[in-house]
């Protein structure tokens, strides 16, 4: 799999973010705003309907 840019969400302090993932290279994300280990990333938005 491809490294992709996505959203990651810090649930300590709530800062979004956009950061680079790879599934190959799962390492331990920090906040750039709090240093929080507690960063999850955020799944794709769904598209609207019509």
């Amino acid at each position: 799999m491809a490294e992709r840019e996505v959203l990651f969400k810090c649930l300590n302090c709530g800062h979004e973010y956009l950061g680079m993932f790879d599934m190959n290279n799962v390492t331990e994300r920090v906040c750039s705003k709090c240093r929080s280990n507690s960063v999850r990333r955020l799944p794709k938005p769904k598209p609207a309907k019509k």
